[in-house]
């Protein structure tokens, strides 16, 4: 496309003293993204990567917490329920078990009227089975805390237990509905039917080779977590933690979700993450996508399908360092 009939002539060494320093930048700006795009992630950074969930503050508004109380909000309150939500994270520091895991705010002027700004911190018995009762009301809105080594459940497989990291300062409402499932006698249904792994596309420290393809394969195994026999309610578009190699997202709404086996930063905030799973588990992922699997086509997409899937239960982790695969390992 030409210049504007309007712009000022240049003269040619105008032209070649800007094209240089073009080339300069142009070849700063490329040396700094490839650094910052190659750099490597190591299981170390992952596993820190889980338990910081992006400085969110997010709840579930119609949700009223119950659990024995920490802090009357009677005479506590903010402005909005991200104050509340933060003073609630004040109390879950260090090593130790948090002293407050749950936080109520009541954040509609019309529903709360006196109580307005009201924020209740508690502590549950059981921060993967939360006392709660839903209000029907906008007054409300309540959100969980899960500290170090808390908040993990356990994908359990004939290969293994993937334990996992859950985000439910990001993603409240996904974390709702693994929590439900946790209150299931079983899980029928519940399954791995796809998985594909890195190939040639990752290197050895799972980043993206330069003008390799994104996939197929797509370094993933996919699954869905609806139990039989009941309806699923779809779950809300939630926030986005970046893709590392281990982080469990929904696609789309769900129940169908997966594992990355890869850093997808292609993906960006395509797919909402709700968890991650530990780095000294992420080998029985890997396995599970060696398994013998068959070729299809989705949305003119081709995908790796398991030729036998691969049926899961959801457990409840006490301790992150509750070890469950010494046995499947020396099998």
């Amino acid at each position: 496309m030409g210049r504007k009939k309007n712009e000022p002539d240049w003269t040619v060494s105008t032209t070649l003293i800007i094209l240089f320093v073009s080339l300069v930048l142009c070849a700063l700006i490329y040396a700094f993204v490839s650094a910052v795009l190659t750099s490597p992630v190591s299981d170390s950074e992952s596993l820190a990567f889980a338990e910081d969930k992006g400085g969110c503050c997010k709840g579930i508004e119609m949700l009223e917490f119950w659990g024995a109380v920490v802090r009357k909000g009677s005479d506590f309150k903010f402005n909005n329920s991200e104050g509340c939500c933060n003073a609630c994270k004040s109390m879950c520091t260090g090593n130790g078990p948090c002293l407050c895991d749950t936080w109520v705010f009541c954040g509609n002027r019309h529903s709360c009227g006196s109580r307005f700004g009201e924020c209740w911190l508690k502590k549950q018995k059981d921060s993967l089975a939360p006392e709660q009762q839903e209000t029907g009301e906008a007054g409300w809105t309540s959100g969980l805390i899960f500290g170090k080594g808390e908040g993990i459940i356990g994908l359990e497989t004939e290969y293994g237990t993937l334990r996992v990291k859950l985000f439910p300062e990001c993603a409240p409402h996904s974390v709702a509905h693994i929590l439900e499932l946790l209150s299931l006698y079983r899980c029928g249904g519940c399954q791995f039917y796809r998985a594909e792994s890195r190939s040639g596309s990752w290197d050895s420290q799972v980043n993206h080779l330069k003008n390799a393809a994104f996939g197929p394969p797509f370094a993933l195994i996919q699954g869905t977590l609806e139990v039989e026999g009941t309806i699923f309610k779809k779950i809300p578009h939630e926030y986005c933690p970046p893709f590392r190699r281990g982080s469990v997202a929904w696609v789309g709404s769900g129940p169908e979700f997966f594992i990355s086996l890869a850093n997808h930063r292609e993906w960006k905030k395509q797919y909402p993450v709700f968890g991650s799973v530990l780095p000294e588990d992420l080998h029985i992922a890997e396995r599970i996508s060696t398994l013998p699997t068959i070729f299809d086509v989705w949305n003119n997409i081709n995908v790796a399908v398991l030729e036998k899937p691969v049926p899961l239960m959801l457990r409840k982790i006490k301790k992150s360092g509750e070890d469950f695969n010494t046995k499947a390992d020396s099998a």
